[in-house]
Order: C-alpha cells, then sequence, then structure tokens
C-alpha cells in the first residue's frame, strides 16, 4: 500500500496545479476575498503574479531532503487539496463562482481525492512517523 502513497501525492499535486492553470479562464481570483476587492485585470495579475512565488515554495518544501521537512510539506499539501475541494463545493452556485466543466471538478475534486488517498496512506504506513 505505501508504493502508492508518491504517486497519489504527485496525481494530486498535478491536478492541483492544471487546477491553477483552468483558474485563470474561471476567472478564480473573483471568489478571493482580497482580490475581488481589485478591477478585474489586475486582479488577475496579482493572482497569476502570487502563484510564481508560492508555487517556488512548496515546490521546493515538498522536494527537500530533509525527510521531516519534506513529510510535513506534503502532509500540508495533501490537507491542502481536501479542504480546497470543500471551499469549492460550498462556493459553488455562487454569483462569481465559473467553475462549471467536467474538467474543472475533475481537477478540483479529484485532486481532493488523491489528497485524501495520499493521507489515508500516509497514516497507515508506520514507517513514515517522524
Amino acid at each position: 500500500m505505501h508504493r502508492m502513497r508518491d504517486p497519489a501525492f504527485y496525481l494530486g499535486m498535478g491536478l492541483l496545479l492544471t487546477h491553477e492553470l483552468d483558474a485563470i479562464p474561471n476567472h478564480e481570483w473573483r471568489n478571493l476575498p482580497l482580490l475581488r476587492a481589485l478591477p478585474d485585470e489586475i486582479g488577475m495579475q496579482v493572482f497569476i503574479a502570487a502563484h510564481v512565488p508560492l508555487f517556488a515554495i512548496v515546490i521546493a518544501l515538498v522536494a527537500r531532503r530533509e525527510a521531516r521537512v519534506r513529510r510535513f510539506s506534503r502532509l500540508g499539501v495533501g490537507i491542502f487539496l481536501l479542504v480546497h475541494g470543500i471551499l469549492h463545493a460550498l462556493l459553488t452556485g455562487g454569483a462569481s463562482y465559473e467553475f462549471g466543466s467536467a474538467l474543472s471538478s475533475l481537477l478540483i475534486y479529484g485532486g481532493a481525492a488523491f489528497g485524501a488517498l495520499y493521507l489515508v496512506l500516509e497514516w497507515q504506513d508506520p514507517s513514515s512517523a517522524p
């Protein structure tokens, strides 16, 4: 079972990163408290620019050589994937929510499912304890 843990993590992260590409045509910044107050073009630019350091930090943390940092970072991503899916479910139907395609749903909820699977597999593997 533990051999499935890394693929589950990487698939979840891949779905999340691809979702962020899908977030641009779906105007995701219009759903974020700080960005929705900005003019649309500026909100989009800030949303895109903010992802550069965000992605760099997350990728650096989940790829760290130190097993403890890498493990806790990956757990954080797994938890985020789950919470992210829940937040999207709560936003569905809102006036600014545009994620209606099957692809968008696959990226969002597939990421949440792989995040949950990763967390379960991590929890079940006694060798992964810090």
